[in-house]
């Protein structure tokens, strides 16, 4: 089965495509492969890392305003669809499969003209501009959380898959998760991240709460703070604290996130769309903090998606601080009760058979 992968700008939209494609691997090991990236994107660096062939255009969003600059993008469109079809008829798929990102458009966009069987996969509660626009022209939408359905009325095939993400951490080692961390096995792990850049709200909350930590008895907590700020959080930890306890752990950035997240008893995050796949996954209990700085606010979306179901606590970054974040874990790491109740509710509302419905589905418009 020969598949064209695309989708990019964030690691939320580029991991799921290289979960479907590790997916399709294992079930085919003649598979081929090629990623349609845009040149700016964080695609460009990952993919090849990936060992999965990588070609690029140039494209860019739109902007929410009358902006001349959107002219530009008309244009760059334009010259995306005449290069995806160029890529696209040298490479011969069975099938597209487009993950998010503006430059699924073109892509996704020049496959459907040329009649190539297309999906696309959308990871939000609520969809992006690109996947509306694009969901009239492809053989099937997928969906990760269920409801999601509604906002593609009139769309001929939307599929209810989860997100792929969640295979991927499925079988991960959680005695591997403890020994990369240098903590003993069993331990309650609280693990706070601000995604793969950080962020710095929950850097400055972390270290307003961090003399508070030692009272959270038996808990280690994991705290990643993106590369550009773990400097200045470590200096500051050690200026509140003198030297950073045994209990403490501050990383820059964890390259195993799958392992740690196994070994992990309750989380503190944003509320990314692939972050929370994995995390239902594995059913992990989540205090989720929305990033308000995202297209529709679709991070808080996803987040009281899962604070309905029980599975998490939302905290606003608006309300959010050392003492409130602090509160907020030790209600929920503090309660053995509550904790194995949200695990519980977490691990039902996971998906971790997401990828193999993917490749299914693909195989299934591929035939047609």
């Amino acid at each position: 089965m020969r598949v064209v992968l695309t989708g990019g700008g964030t690691g939320g939209h580029i991991y799921p495509a290289v979960a479907v494609a590790r997916q399709l691997e294992s079930e085919d090991k003649n598979a081929e492969f090629l990623y349609i990236g845009g040149k700016r994107g964080l695609e460009s660096k990952l993919v090849p890392e990936e060992k999965l062939r990588f070609e690029s255009i140039d494209i860019t969003g739109f902007r929410r305003k009358l902006s001349v600059d959107n002219v530009k993008t008309i244009l760059r469109f334009l010259q995306g669809v005449r290069t995806s079809k160029k890529l696209l008829r040298e490479f011969k798929p069975d099938v597209v499969i487009g993950t998010g990102g503006y430059v699924c458009g073109p892509v996704v966009y020049a496959a459907a003209k040329l009649g190539i069987p297309s999906i696309i996969h959308e990871q939000n509660a609520i969809p992006g501009l690109t996947n509306k626009f694009l969901s009239r022209y492809v053989d099937t939408v997928a969906v990760s959380f269920e409801g999601s359905e509604k906002h593609f009325p009139g769309v001929k095939n939307v599929l209810y898959t989860g997100n792929p993400r969640a295979t991927t951490v499925q079988h991960a080692s959680r005695e591997r998760g403890f020994a990369s961390l240098g903590v003993p096995m069993g331990s309650k792990v609280v693990l706070v991240v601000g995604g793969s850049r950080g962020a710095k709200a929950i850097n400055e909350a972390m270290i307003d709460m961090s003399e508070r930590v030692s009272t959270l008895k038996g808990v280690h907590m994991v705290y990643v703070t993106g590369d550009s700020y773990y400097e200045s959080t470590l200096q500051a930890v050690k200026e509140r604290l003198g030297n950073i306890p045994s209990h403490m752990h501050i990383l820059p950035y964890v390259n195993n996130m799958p392992e740690v997240l196994a070994a992990t008893s309750l989380i503190v995050n944003r509320a990314g769309a692939s972050f929370l796949a994995e995390i239902t996954s594995l059913g992990i209990p989540a205090i989720l903090i929305p990033s308000p700085n995202v297209t529709n606010n679709h991070q808080e979306a996803n987040a009281r998606a899962l604070e309905k179901a029980g599975a998490a606590h939302v905290l606003l970054e608006k309300d959010m601080n050392g003492n409130t974040l602090y509160q907020s874990i030790e209600a929920i790491i503090g309660d053995e009760d509550r904790k194995r109740s949200m695990s519980s509710i977490s691990k039902q509302l996971g998906k971790p058979d997401s990828a193999a419905v993917l490749v299914a589905e693909m195989r299934r418009i591929a035939k047609k």
